[in-house]
């Protein structure tokens, strides 16, 4: 869970409980059941996405150290094959093998 996400879901709990309490007193000025009701139930629906995300991460993050090692194999292949060829070739002959440096 993101501490940002955490602490939001906390903090709301905290004033939902403390809302509960005093229900009859905040009615008065504004703040109904319905409405406790209706945060309690998108806090809950914040909690629900963000396991979901801290789930997809889990699974994703074998994923990224994976592709980041094929790119490493694959960038030095690149550099290996392009430092061949631009000692064989003159500059001018660089595109022709898909080489865009200028020099």
């Amino acid at each position: 869970m993101s501490k940002t996400t955490e602490i939001q879901i906390e903090k709301s709990r905290n004033l939902i409980e403390g809302l509960k309490r005093h229900v009859r007193e905040m009615g008065e000025r504004g703040i109904s059941n319905e409405e406790i009701n209706q945060m309690e139930r998108a806090v809950a629906q914040l909690a629900e996405a963000n396991a979901e995300v801290d789930r997809l991460r889990e699974e994703l993050s074998p994923k990224v150290k994976e592709m980041k090692e094929k790119m490493t194999v694959v960038k030095a292949a690149y550099v290996e094959s392009k430092k061949t060829l631009k000692g064989y070739y003159p500059q001018e002959r660089w595109p022709d093998y898909g080489i865009q440096d200028k020099r």
